[in-house]
């Protein structure tokens, strides 16, 4: 059976979970907790993982260099890398509301990647000689990872923001003690919720904002690092390929300017004075930035990253 046969069959079991997906996860949101519908969203997370891995694996084997070379390998990982996170925090929340935000992004990236990009983007070709080294592994991947983690953090940050809407709610937690400004030991402890009508909300709607809160300050916590560590290997690769560390190529700007919204963020985490709905607002903000330095600068602009892109 030809290689490009088998991949095409997983990228088509791939959506076709994704979908289930998202309607199983939208149909959860209506009925009360079911251990029989959880354990259904965890299967389709996992099976759609496992046929991404598959489609990744074989075309790893099939051209000789880990598939990470142009738009469409990279979206394609970006989606692994998403049902990977999706299927971690699933297991460690079991919250509907966070699988039936996050499966849509997932789903609507690869039908991007089944129905919109032209067939001559999805055939493999042979590397460019500056894309010919161990770096493409290392840096890509990280960036890719940090990218979905970040996604996934911006995502939660603006739900945050959709379920709190009308309501003038302070946040209160470790992540804004001047004294403990541990990144990844927020501890959510609420002493009062205060709304527009003076009324404290149901505790159930308390939990929910603050776990969610909790939930992308850690993910995001955790997505920095990956593209601090992605940017600086960038930067070590481009001097070994082009003889600059820095160049600012429009993607390389663009991934400073990812890089100092999220520092903003996490400075807004451990400043009490910005509480509230502030930081969600800019990761909410990030969520933009980083689709305009993952796809909008290469649709825009042309630069030394424009490595089978659809105008390259």
């Amino acid at each position: 059976m030809h290689p490009q046969f088998i991949e095409n069959s997983l990228i088509n079991i791939s959506f076709g979970t994704l979908l289930t997906l998202l309607i199983v996860s939208w149909v959860n949101l209506t009925t009360k907790t079911n251990k029989i519908i959880s354990t259904i969203i965890n299967i389709l997370l996992l099976q759609g993982n496992i046929s991404l891995s598959l489609c990744l694996l074989i075309r790893w084997i099939t051209n000789g260099y880990f598939p990470l070379s142009n738009l469409y390998e990279s979206l394609i990982f970006l989606t692994w890398c998403l049902t990977f996170i999706i299927l971690i925090i699933n297991q460690q929340t079991n919250n509907k509301l966070i699988v039936s935000i996050i499966s849509p992004i997932s789903l609507l990236i690869i039908s991007f990647v089944s129905f919109c990009l032209p067939e001559y983007l999805k055939t493999a070709a042979p590397l460019v000689p500056a894309l010919r080294s161990n770096w493409l592994m290392m840096h890509v991947t990280v960036m890719m990872l940090s990218y979905a983690t970040l996604i996934t953090g911006s995502l939660l940050s603006m739900l945050f923001l959709i379920i709190s809407k009308g309501k003038n709610i302070k946040i209160y937690g470790n992540s804004y003690n001047n004294s403990n400004k541990i990144m990844m030991e927020y501890q959510a402890n609420v002493k009062e919720v205060k709304i527009s009508q003076n009324k404290l909300e149901q505790p159930y709607r308390i939990n929910l904002l603050q776990g969610i809160d909790n939930l992308s300050y850690r993910i995001i916590g955790l997505g920095f690092p990956l593209l601090t560590i992605g940017i600086i290997s960038g930067a070590v690769w481009a001097n070994e390929a082009w003889g600059t560390y820095w160049s600012w190529d429009p993607k390389e700007t663009w991934a400073l300017i990812t890089w100092i919204i999220f520092a903003i963020y996490l400075h807004t985490r451990i400043n009490y004075k910005l509480a509230g709905k502030i930081p969600s607002i800019i990761g909410s903000i990030g969520f933009v930035i980083i689709w305009l330095c993952y796809l909008g600068v290469n649709f825009l602009a042309k630069g030394l990253h424009s490595y089978g892109w659809i105008f390259s």
